[in-house]
């Protein structure tokens, strides 16, 4: 990934992050943490990996989001600077559940020796 696209990424997680917390107005995106932006080489496409504090409501958060990417694309037009808007695409980040299971697994093991 270039500098440009990297730097992009991380405008766009800020703006992202902002438009949920202060603009949607939707219950179910309420406890949603954007994580980091992926964006491609030639700006039309953009996956937005997020996490929910309540994690029995990944499918439904999901599909709020989703439903709610062009109102956030409207938002996001007006602040950042860019000629082309890409689609947004939200995902699910599980590096953090993941980094949680490794946690207690290296826990498990102290415990044991």
């Amino acid at each position: 990934m270039s500098i440009k696209l990297e730097r992009l990424g991380h405008i766009f997680t800020e703006a992202i992050s902002k438009v949920v917390a202060e603009e949607v107005k939707d219950e179910d995106i309420k406890f949603v943490t954007i994580t980091a932006v992926d964006i491609s080489s030639d700006l039309s496409y953009a996956k937005v990996y997020y996490t929910n504090l309540i994690d029995e409501d990944r499918e439904k958060v999901g599909n709020a989001l989703n439903k709610a990417s062009g109102f956030i694309r409207g938002k996001l037009f007006n602040m950042v600077e860019i000629r082309k808007m890409p689609e947004l695409t939200f995902i699910y980040d599980e590096s953090i559940e993941y980094g949680n299971k490794i946690e207690k697994i290296i826990d498990e093991i102290n415990k044991e020796e």
